[in-house]
This record gives structure tokens, C-alpha cells and sequence, in this order.
């Protein structure tokens, strides 16, 4: 169980640095290498895809959002949501908006992930979590700098060990979707997959989580069952602070951006090693 009480975290953190991605006090440190320049890791060139993916009401709203956070968040109502048959709590914080996105939910799913592989090796697709707190996993990011990512592609990653749980939030519905790929998103997607499961243990596990309706490529894979999951879940917003667990044909038609910011409908999607794909 990762609630309230199990956890012994609460829904927001007045000091979430003090915390890693398991609810330890850890630090992290490897080789910081350059990065070239890139929409995700510049302020201009991300305007017209800001206003492209999100809106551009979201050019005012967002920074408002922000600026208003620490008034906000304090006044939220603590809510719960199930996954799995454990119940979690919505997390709220300033950083991207996660009170008010898709994240309210899948960063407390990543850590119920974290806690039950705690100290075994886990690697990180996208750097998420370490916004919120001091994690003791390996990073990888191909684009955003910061200290101990690893800045490499998934694909054509080859690390000397292998990993019991690798973990990715709302990262691989951008895959050939938001960089400069020469290939459909839908294509390097299952490649990028293919190359994480190259890199689980024998008992090891890929959980991935996207929203729905970002990604139309994405989308279709998911419809027409493109994705070789052992297990599927999915939440759709049934409010602006409240989540629940419904059927995929329930999530697919759900917008993005609409009724409520950001994603309506997500999907949490589990992989085994590629020996015990079906």
C-alpha cells in the first residue's frame, strides 16, 4: 500500500527535496555530459509547440498557475484515487503544474512502482521525478540536462547492467512525436519499448504511463492492441481533482485539453522481459 499511512507522506511536501522517488532521504551523482540544443531544453523554440500541443490559452494560464501554486495548493482537498486495489493519494505540487495535470496521479503510481522494487536497480526513461525530490535510480534523458542524467537515446543505450524495474512517466508519447525523428512515432515508439525490455532482468518489469489523446499514433496502438503489455490499467478524470479506474473503450474517446487541462485519460502499461512476451 502506498496511502497516507503506509507511506507516512502526505499529498503535498512543504520540502519534497528532502525526499527521493521511494519517500528516502538519498542523493545522486554521476557524469553530467552536453547536450545539444533542443525545443526541450530552450525557452523560444518552445513557444510555437507549446501553443501547438497545449493551446495558446495555456501561454497565460500556465504561468499563472504557477505563480498562484503556493496560494493554491495548500487549499486543495486531500484526494484518493484506486490503482490496483491500493490506494493512493493525489499528489499536488508547484513544479509543471502537477496539481493540476495528469501528474496528481502518476507520480504517487511511480512511487507505489519504486517501493516495491526498493534496492534493486532501477533506471528512469524521461527525468520526472527528480523535480520532486532526491531519487537513488539511474536517469536517462536524451534532451534535459541536469546532474547524473544520462543524456542518450533508449535506442542505442547499452548499459553493463540490467535493470529489475525500469520506469517512465508521460515520456514516450513525445517519442517521434516532439524531436527530430525520420521515422512515424508510432514505429520508434515500439522500437524504444523493444530496446527497454532489452534491458529488464529476468523477473524484471518496463511500467510505462501516457496520457491519452496526445499522441494520435499513440492512440491507434493502443486501440487496435499494437502494444505487447502483460497488463493494461486505465484512469480517466471524472473531475478536476478526481480520478478513477475505467474500461479502455471508456478512456479512448476521452481529449486531451478537454473538459479539464491536460490529460483526461491515462494508461499505465506494464512489460515483461522479452522472453516472457507472448
Amino acid at each position: 500500500m502506498v496511502d497516507v499511512v503506509a507511506s507516512g507522506l502526505p499529498w503535498h511536501f512543504k520540502n519534497s527535496n528532502q525526499f527521493d522517488g521511494q519517500g528516502r532521504i538519498s542523493r545522486r551523482c554521476s557524469e553530467h555530459r552536453p547536450v545539444s540544443k533542443h525545443l526541450y531544453n530552450t525557452t523560444i523554440g518552445k513557444v510555437p509547440w507549446f501553443v501547438k500541443r497545449f493551446g495558446a490559452r495555456e501561454i497565460v494560464l500556465k504561468p499563472l498557475r504557477v505563480l498562484f501554486a503556493p496560494l493554491i495548493i495548500p487549499t486543495l482537498p486531500r484526494k484518493t484515487f484506486l490503482f490496483q486495489e491500493q490506494t493512493l493519494v493525489c499528489f499536488y505540487h508547484g513544479y509543471n503544474m502537477t496539481w493540476a495535470s495528469e501528474r496528481c496521479v502518476e507520480v504517487p503510481i511511480a512511487r507505489a512502482y519504486l517501493e516495491r522494487y526498493q534496492g534493486r536497480p532501477v533506471l528512469e526513461v524521461g527525468n520526472v521525478l527528480s523535480h520532486y525530490g532526491l531519487v537513488a535510480h539511474d536517469v536517462l534523458d536524451k534532451f534535459e540536462k541536469g546532474p547524473g542524467i544520462i543524456n542518450e537515446d533508449i535506442i542505442g543505450f547499452h548499459p553493463a547492467k540490467r535493470y529489475d524495474l525500469i520506469l517512465s512517466i508521460s515520456t514516450f508519447e513525445h517519442i517521434g512525436f516532439d524531436d527530430e525523428a525520420n521515422e512515424p512515432s508510432g514505429r520508434k515508439i515500439l522500437r524504444a519499448i523493444a530496446s527497454c525490455r532489452q534491458l529488464l532482468g529476468p523477473d524484471g518489469s518496463l511500467v510505462l504511463t501516457v496520457p491519452i489523446g496526445y499522441n494520435p499514433e499513440l492512440n491507434l496502438l493502443v486501440r487496435d492492441n499494437l502494444l505487447p503489455t502483460n497488463q493494461q490499467t486505465f484512469l480517466r478524470r471524472v473531475g478536476r481533482l478526481d480520478w478513477e479506474v475505467c474500461r479502455k473503450e471508456e478512456a479512448l474517446p476521452c481529449q486531451y485539453r478537454r473538459p479539464f487541462p491536460y490529460a483526461n485519460a491515462i494508461m499505465v502499461a506494464e512489460f515483461g522481459p522479452p522472453t516472457s512476451a507472448a
